[in-house]
């Protein structure tokens, strides 16, 4: 990967909502990670293997899908769809995260089979990223007769996340909570289900249930696709301290009340975003986008915020190395400009208007991914590596 260095940067995100803009026009990479930011006469930037010149536009964390549901490799069978993964790193999403790979036809539900799904799609992804985008796999649905080794030979194999509580057959608030802290003793993180039923096997998960599971994240709060009661959604916003999941393929007006009452509660870190697709609805390519520039719009925060949405909250709550702009974190980035003949006079006011950016390139681990995004709208400007 040897040593990346980027200069000319107009804005650089950081995704950290504390700091959401960074005083630096430069940033400087070695084996993948990030090691230096700061302005460029003060960037060692001699020896660079590859000098990208941001020709003035915006840098931020590559963005990340809190909740997909992968089936194997680059491609779903819920949409017979290829290259969905491919497609999404051309809408600035560089990492994923699996909430349960229930699309796969003849998924098993046998504890045995369950757990060599999980194991298997774990691997598959760790040994195959698509297009590069890193995709955190292996989220096992968990049924009725999972015991406690069960979640220990899981983790011990490299399993870290469990699917949507929900999808399977433990749908009650004391089973969940029981395998839900197993999973957890073990180092792995949790999702719920949160509304009514999505697919065949899913059932309505409801305010009590949510709660007395105690999972790390309230998977897609505003519905997959149907919403809990508002009364119900600001219950979980109130009575626990998880992550709050918004996701594209849920309810717009819940996700706003989601939002609201989180500024409410002074914790705007905890929202997170996600698409929820593949799924019924489709393959959403642009979908981080398109929340980002939703909630930014009709929910009335600074677009550098609405950013942080889906970046630093979501590595932060996933405890990932990636989404932030910081010395050490993976050199995972999305350059973007200002969409042509876009309203607003910057890249954020137009963003707060709802509009979405031109992509012009997306870099992960320090390498070059993508270039002009073929989904978004034309960039004002797109960044050149020099030498080309």
């Amino acid at each position: 990967m040897g040593k990346l260095v980027i200069h000319n940067i107009g804005l650089l995100l950081s995704g950290k909502m504390e700091q959401p803009i960074l005083d630096a026009d430069c940033i400087r990479c070695e084996d993948g990670k990030i090691v230096q930011i700061g302005k460029a006469a003060d960037v060692d930037r001699a020896g660079a293997d590859t000098v990208i010149d941001a020709m003035g536009v915006t840098l931020a964390p590559g963005l990340i899908d809190s909740h997909i549901h992968p089936v194997i490799g680059d491609y779903t069978p819920r949409q017979q769809q290829l290259s969905w993964i491919d497609s999404t790193l051309n809408g600035g999403v560089t990492t994923l995260i699996s909430a349960g790979e229930v699309h796969l036809p003849g998924r098993p539900k046998d504890i045995v089979g369950l757990k060599a799904l999980a194991i298997a799609s774990q691997r598959w992804y760790d040994n195959f990223r698509p297009s590069g985008v890193k995709v955190h796999a292996g989220a096992p649905v968990i049924e009725h007769g999972l015991e406690e080794h069960d979640f220990k030979e899981m983790a011990d194999a490299g399993v870290k996340l469990l699917g949507e509580v929900g999808l399977g057959t433990v749908k009650d608030g004391p089973t969940a909570k029981k395998m839900v802290d197993w999973a957890r003793k073990y180092g792995m993180q949790s999702t719920i289900h949160t509304g009514g039923p999505s697919i065949p096997g899913s059932g309505l998960i409801d305010a009590d249930v949510v709660l007395e599971a105690g999972t790390d994240v309230v998977g897609h709060i505003n519905g997959g696709h149907s919403a809990l009661p508002d009364d119900q959604i600001v219950c979980i916003c109130e009575s626990c301290q998880a992550g709050l999941e918004i996701v594209h393929n849920g309810n717009e007006r819940a996700a706003l009340l989601t939002l609201n009452t989180a500024r409410e509660l002074k914790q705007l870190e905890r929202v997170i975003l996600g698409t929820d697709g593949p799924a019924g609805s489709g393959v959403q390519p642009l979908g981080i986008l398109r929340m980002i520039a939703m909630l930014s719009s009709l929910g009335n925060v600074p677009a550098e915020i609405a950013f942080c949405f889906g970046t630093g909250n979501t590595a932060r709550q996933r405890e990932l190395d990636t989404g932030l702009i910081e010395v050490g974190y993976c050199a995972d980035f999305v350059l973007m400009d200002q969409a042509q003949h876009a309203p607003g006079k910057t890249i954020l006011e137009s963003v707060q208007l709802g509009n979405l950016p031109g992509v012009g390139m997306t870099i992960i681990d320090g390498v070059v991914t993508s270039r002009r995004s073929r989904n978004t709208p034309p960039a004002g400007a797109i960044p050149l590596i020099e030498g080309e």
